[in-house]
C-alpha cells in the first residue's frame, strides 16, 4: 500500500517551492543590481535555489510534517529548515554560482522567503483552526481503544488541522472515567448516528487470537452498513513498521480494510482538478449563454424560482444543497415524492428539460463549490438515503466519495423512476464497481456515453 504521507510531503514540497520562486523573483525585482529580464542569472539562480530546497527537503522532511498544537512549534520548524537550507544553498553556490553574482543576493530571497513562509503559514494555521473550531466541512473521528496508542493518536489528530479530523471522543468498553467518553461499542451503530462521526480508527492488537479479528470484522460489518470510513491502527507498531509498507499518520501505522483508489491525494486532486477545468468550460461556454433564456422560459411557463434546491447526501453523508433547473409547479412533496413518468406535477418546460438532462447544467455549480464531482454516484434524496440504506446492505458506501452529474449506473441506463428495491440495487452494484475501481479514463468514458451512449438516455424524465 503506498503511502499517503509521501503525497502530502509531495504536495507541501510544491507548495514551498512555488513561495521560493516567488520570493526569487521579488528579489530580484528590488535588488538594483540585478535585472529581472536577465535570463542567464535569474535561470542560475532558479536552479540553484530549487536543487538546494528539495535536498534541504529530502534531508528533513518527515520531521517537518506533523507538529505540536502551537504557533511558536510551527515557527522553530521553519527556522530549522531554512538555517539548512541556508547551509546547502551556501555549500552549493561555491558550484554553481559564479564570483561575479552577489552571493548577497542568495541571502536576501532567503530573507524574504522565511518572512513569507511565517506570514503565509501563520493565515493557513489560523484558517484551519477556525474551520476545526466552527466543524466546517469537518471529518469527526472517534477513537476505539483506551490506550497508549489512542492517546498519541488523539494528540497528532488535535494538532494537526491539516489532516482535516475533528476528534470525537473515544467508543471503548473498559475507559468510562476518561474525558471525552461517548460509550461503549455495543452501542457503536447509535453513537455513530448521535455524534455524527464520519471516521473511526480502531486501535487493536493481531496478537491477541481470534478474538479481536472476529471483533475486527463486526466493527468493519456495522461501518460498511453506515458508510463511514474505518481505520485498523496496530498496537504492535513496530512489528508492523518492519514489515509492510502501509498508510501513515504521523508515527502511526493505519492500516485501511476498505481502501479505494480515490483515498490516495494523488487521485483525488486529478480529479478535482479535472472537475474545476470542465465545469469551469461548461459554465463560460454552455451554461453562461442558455441560462438567461432558460430563466425567461421556466418563468414564463409556471411561476416560482427559476433554480430547485434539494437537500441530497453527498460525500461522508454529509449534507448539501443540489441545484437543477426547476422542472416542476412548485409543491410541498418535491423532497419526499419521486417524480414518475406521468407526473402531473412535471411542467411542459420541465418535461423537456428533464429527457434532454439540461435541468441538470446548475450543478456545474455544485462541482465547482466542491460538493460534486462530474463523474460520480448520483446523490440521492435523504428519504431515499433513509429508506434504501435499511433496505440495502452496504448502500451507504456510495457516499465514499464525491457524488456526480453523471455516473457509471446512468450510463448503463440505471436511472429514473425506482418503483422497486431491485431497481436500486441494480444502481447501487454499479456504483460499488465505479468506487473499487475508479479511474481517471473511466470518468472520461462515463462522459462520452452520458452524451453519445443510448443507454444513458434511457428512463430520462
Amino acid at each position: 500500500m503506498k503511502s499517503r504521507e509521501r503525497e502530502l510531503l509531495f504536495i507541501y514540497l510544491a507548495f514551498d517551492l512555488f513561495m521560493l520562486n516567488a520570493s526569487l523573483l521579488l528579489a530580484a525585482w528590488i535588488n538594483l543590481d540585478i535585472s529581472v529580464r536577465d535570463y542567464h542569472f535569474i535561470n542560475q539562480y532558479i536552479l540553484h535555489g530549487n536543487l538546494s530546497w528539495i535536498i534541504t527537503y529530502v534531508a528533513f522532511s518527515k520531521k517537518n510534517l506533523y507538529l505540536r498544537d502551537s504557533f511558536l512549534n510551527r515557527i522553530w520548524r521553519i527556522s530549522k529548515r531554512q538555517v539548512m537550507f541556508m547551509l546547502v544553498a551556501g555549500s552549493l553556490s561555491l558550484v554553481f554560482i559564479p564570483e561575479s553574482i552577489s552571493r548577497n543576493f542568495i541571502f536576501e530571497y532567503c530573507l524574504i522567503l522565511y518572512i513569507a513562509k511565517i506570514a503565509v503559514y501563520w493565515i493557513v494555521y489560523r484558517y484551519l483552526r477556525f474551520r476545526r473550531g466552527n466543524r466546517i466541512n469537518s471529518t469527526n473521528a472517534a477513537l476505539m481503544g483506551c490506550n497508549e496508542t489512542g492517546g498519541i493518536l488523539q494528540n497528532i489528530i488535535k494538532s494537526n488541522p491539516n489532516l482535516g479530523y475533528v476528534f470525537s471522543g473515544f467508543i471503548c468498553s473498559d475507559c468510562t472515567g476518561v474525558s471525552n467518553y461517548l460509550g461503549h461499542p455495543d452501542n457503536l451503530e447509535e453513537l455513530i448516528d448521535k455524534h455524527n462521526i464520519h471516521v473511526i480508527f480502531y486501535t487493536i492488537s493481531f496478537f491477541n487470537g481470534g478474538n479481536a479479528e472476529k471483533h475486527g470484522k463486526e466493527i468493519l460489518q456495522i461501518c460498511n452498513r453506515k458508510g463511514i470510513r474505518l481505520y485498523f491502527i496496530p498496537t504492535n507498531q513496530q512489528w508492523f513498521r518492519r514489515r509492510l509498507n502501509m498508510e501513515s499518520v504521523g508515527d502511526m501505522l493505519v492500516i485501511n480494510p476498505q481502501e479505494i483508489p480515490l483515498d490516495y491525494v494523488a487521485f483525488r486532486f486529478q480529479k478535482r482538478l479535472f472537475d474545476i477545468v470542465f465545469s469551469v468550460l461548461v459554465i463560460l461556454f454552455l451554461f453562461s449563454w442558455l441560462f438567461p433564456i432558460l430563466a425567461i422560459i421556466i418563468k414564463l411557463d409556471s411561476k416560482g424560482p427559476v433554480f430547485f434546491a434539494q437537500n441530497r447526501t453527498g460525500i461522508n453523508n454529509k449534507t448539501f444543497k443540489c441545484l437543477k433547473f426547476r422542472s416542476m409547479k412548485v409543491n410541498g412533496s418535491a423532497d419526499a415524492k419521486q417524480a414518475t413518468a406521468n407526473d402531473d406535477r412535471i411542467t411542459k418546460v420541465g418535461r423537456f428539460l428533464r429527457k434532454s438532462n439540461i435541468d441538470e447544467l446548475p450543478q456545474f455549480l455544485n462541482v465547482l463549490a466542491g460538493n460534486m464531482s462530474v463523474a460520480g454516484p448520483r446523490p440521492h434524496m435523504l428519504k431515499h438515503t433513509e429508506q434504501y440504506s435499511a433496505l440495502i446492505n452496504h448502500y451507504l458506501i456510495r457516499h465514499y466519495v464525491k457524488p456526480g452529474i453523471t455516473g457509471w449506473a446512468q450510463v448503463k441506463g440505471y436511472r429514473g423512476e425506482t418503483r422497486h428495491v431491485r431497481s436500486m440495487e441494480k444502481r447501487v452494484k454499479a456504483d460499488m464497481e465505479y468506487i473499487e475501481n475508479w479511474t481517471f479514463s473511466w470518468d472520461l468514458k462515463i462522459i462520452w456515453l452520458t452524451v453519445f451512449g443510448e443507454k444513458a438516455w434511457k428512463n430520462a424524465g
